[in-house]
Parts: C-alpha cells; sequence; structure tokens
C-alpha cells in the first residue's frame, strides 16, 4: 500500500487536470479570484465549476465546486480580447452613422483553435459569454463582480441548449494570408453579416473568393474595409444571401447547418433589447423556434415562407438567441 499510494499520485500528475466543463459543447470558462467567501453568492447564480487562482483550488473544492487554477488556464499564453459593444467613436460626430460594434467574431474564425480571455467591465459579461459560445472557443471570462447573476444565467441558457456541431454556413470564400489589412476586412464582413468562409485557395464552391492584393482586390480597396465590405454585398446581391438582417446594425450571427436544418445565432452588442427584428434565409424552412435569452421560447411572428425563402419577425431579442429552423414544420 505505501508504494501503491505514490504511484497513484504520480500517474494524476502526468494525467493533468480533466476540463471543468464535461458538456458535450465547451462553455466558456468563469475565472472567480474574489475569494471562498462570495461562495454562497456563486452557488445562488448556479455556477458549480469555475477558476480560481492558485492555492484557492482546495478551499473552493472542499465547498464543493469544479475547479481549474490561473496557472493551469496559462493567461501568458492567450490572446485577449476586445470588451464586446458598442463604442463611442471621437471622430465620428453624426448621429446618422453606423455604430462601431467591437466583436471577436472574425477573430475566433481566423483562429479557431486558438486560446482567448476577456477582461470585462460591469454589464459585459453575459455578451462576452455568449459570443464565447456561439462561436465555440476557448475563452475565459474575467468579470466584474455584480455580473455574477447575469453570467450565471447566461451559462445556465448556454447548458440547456441543444448541441451544435454543424458546420458554418458561408457565401464567401477568403484566403487569409494573415496580415493586419485582411483581419480587418474580415472584422467589417463579419458586422455586415456577410458570411465567409477562410480557405486555402480559391474554391468554384463559392461565388466570390478574396484574396487580398490581388487584381480583383487590390490592397488599395481594402484600405477601407467599410467600402469593401460594401462592395463585396454588391458583388454578391442581397438577393442571394444566405442570410439577411433587417432594421438595424448592432446584431452580428453566426449560422450553422446542413441540408435539412440550420442554426442562426443572433448576438446583440447594442446593451438594450431590441423589438421585431425581421430575419430572412435563403431556402424553406416551416418549422421555426426561437430560444432567446431572457425570454426562453418565444414564438416567431409574421412568418413567410414563398419564393424560395424564409423571413419571420423575433419580437424580443436580448442579448443572445438561437433560432432553428427546419425543412419540415414541427
Amino acid at each position: 500500500m505505501k508504494l501503491f499510494l505514490p504511484i497513484l499520485f504520480f500517474l494524476a500528475i502526468l494525467a493533468g487536470p480533466a476540463k471543468i466543463d464535461d458538456s458535450p459543447h465547451q462553455l466558456p470558462y468563469l475565472y472567480w479570484p474574489y475569494g471562498i467567501d462570495t461562495a454562497q453568492s456563486v452557488k445562488q447564480a448556479g455556477i458549480k465549476e469555475i477558476c480560481v487562482p492558485d492555492g484557492e483550488a482546495e478551499r473552493w473544492r472542499a465547498a464543493g465546486f469544479k475547479t481549474l487554477t490561473d496557472s493551469y488556464l496559462r493567461f501568458e499564453g492567450r490572446e485577449k480580447l476586445l470588451v464586446p459593444g458598442i463604442t463611442r467613436r471621437a471622430n465620428v460626430a453624426s448621429p446618422t452613422s453606423r455604430p462601431w460594434i467591437d466583436a471577436n467574431g472574425w477573430r475566433f474564425i481566423r483562429n479557431s483553435a486558438g486560446k482567448f480571455y476577456y477582461e470585462l467591465p460591469k454589464g459585459k459579461g453575459a455578451l462576452a459569454a455568449a459570443e464565447a459560445f456561439v462561436y465555440r472557443v476557448d475563452a475565459v471570462l474575467k468579470i466584474d463582480q455584480d455580473d455574477l447573476e447575469d453570467v450565471g444565467k447566461m451559462l445556465a441558457f448556454q447548458r440547456s441548449l441543444p448541441e451544435d456541431k454543424f458546420p458554418a454556413v458561408a457565401d464567401i470564400a477568403l484566403i487569409d494570408d494573415r496580415s493586419t489589412l485582411t483581419g480587418e476586412v474580415m472584422n467589417l464582413l463579419s458586422r455586415r453579416n456577410l458570411l465567409f468562409k477562410i480557405v486555402d485557395k480559391p474554391s468554384p464552391q463559392y461565388p466570390i473568393n478574396i484574396k487580398i492584393g490581388s487584381k480583383e482586390y487590390p490592397e488599395s480597396d481594402a484600405a477601407d474595409p467599410s467600402a469593401f465590405a460594401q462592395k463585396i454585398r454588391r458583388l454578391l446581391t442581397d438577393e442571394k444571401r444566405t442570410l439577411r438582417i433587417y432594421g438595424n446594425e448592432v446584431v452580428i450571427c453566426r449560422l450553422t447547418g446542413d441540408k435539412s436544418r440550420l442554426r442562426l445565432h443572433l448576438l446583440n452588442y447594442s446593451g438594450r433589447e431590441i423589438d421585431g427584428m425581421r430575419v430572412r434565409l435563403r431556402g424553406n424552412y416551416p418549422g421555426i423556434q426561437v430560444r432567446s435569452f431572457d425570454y426562453n421560447l418565444i414564438p416567431p411572428e409574421e412568418i413567410l415562407v414563398a419564393d424560395g425563402a424564409t423571413e419571420f419577425t423575433i419580437p424580443k431579442l436580448g442579448a443572445y438567441a438561437l433560432v432553428e429552423l427546419n425543412r419540415t414544420k414541427s
């Protein structure tokens, strides 16, 4: 027995800590440095799995939590993300200017296997949790203590959703040369909900193949990413776009699916509730179910399935919603 125990201990070290989340779809990690005296508040928020500073793990485990430590997460090896939301820009004075959205979706598309972290001010935790979840990335949330309840609700909502392992849907192929300029183009395409996929070489599967620096898409055009995104929209045409959002410029979408169904993720960066948002998708999808954070199931309104397209209205949209669409009506 004396020899057996050290062997077990050695094997445990080799195996390393298990993932904090055993669900089939990875949730973002919550980093919680606020001390064991907050354990009751964490439990009341419905959170059972947290990341804590080195030296604190045993106290939290004794309190009934699954834990990882910051040394395991290795923050120094993670990419710091933007705080998601609307940013006021000092050089934009016009009240009719497009809102400037700080979003990280294009970074996740560019580096889906990367490791990331957020440092979030008060009021941003739930949206960041939704953003990381939608793109299924390895991300750590450093939240304000006052956001604990909202983040707990968002994580609980994510656990209630069906697993999404469908491939991303795209209308545009983009060859990524890893340049800053191409990154800005990706950012603007994402913000305009122009669905793109990163490819190694031009693909006949897509009507538009973008390579910055080519004859068709010179660097001089891409130097203004907003105008470049508008150019791509005109080339694609609205009729051939798989997805369109009407009436606002603060919702960014991720669309996944196969031949029989789609899953549309909607991220609302405005910080306020949106009433009556109209959505259009190519294809006939009479079966529509909307699950919205803070509202759970919401019946879609004004459904129109005709001429090879599906339109519907989401009556209320908080920070995040998932829309499931099926070829057959359930």
